[in-house]
């Protein structure tokens, strides 16, 4: 049987029972609820979204910034080289974000949001933030072939990170619909 209908009878019945208009309107919007991702406006298809519409009945979940691990896990670290460029902390964050999300029954093409913090890359000499080598890295898990979703994101160059060998530290936060 169709959603609507379904959701009419109920909204009827709720009505009936007396908890009224706003209870019967909730349970009729949860029911065709989905997530909006509004692109940005312009000529072609944008890396990031203008924003994203989250509606109400929502499962979110909210990760804490993560950080990349070594390249090698068995050597000692020795520096920044340990973890590797901005692209290669970029792929190994988003490796570890994707992990996470897994454990709690998300996907990649759950996130929706972002914030990515990055220090300047030594090897630049010019102490700005190696924004193209982070890019690189982000389009391997959003706008692909595996996960066609982008998302809301925010990327700010901080002066330093939490350990001295990271360049980047990425929030994500993720949102599905339950499922029935």
């Amino acid at each position: 049987m169709p959603v609507r209908p379904i959701v009419n009878r109920v909204s009827r019945t709720l009505t009936r029972a007396g908890l009224g208009l706003a209870a019967a309107a909730m349970l009729a919007t949860s029911a065709s609820a989905q997530i909006v991702r509004h692109a940005n406006p312009g000529p072609g298809p944008s890396l990031i979204l203008q924003s994203v519409t989250i509606p109400a009945g929502a499962e979110t979940l909210v990760l804490s910034g993560q950080l990349a691990a070594p390249i090698d896990p068995s050597k000692p670290v020795t520096g920044v080289e340990s973890f590797g460029d901005t692209r290669t902390q970029t792929v190994s964050v988003f490796t570890k974000i994707k992990a996470i999300l897994a454990e709690h029954g998300y996907t990649m093409a759950d996130v929706y949001k972002l914030t990515v913090f990055v220090t300047a890359d030594p090897k630049r000499g010019d102490g700005k933030m190696d924004f193209a080598g982070m890019n690189d890295g982000f389009k391997q898990f959003f706008g692909s072939a595996d996960n066609p979703n982008t998302v809301a994101r925010s990327t700010v160059q901080v002066a330093a990170l939490a350990g001295p060998n990271y360049l980047v530290e990425i929030e994500a936060t993720a949102a599905r619909m339950p499922r029935r």
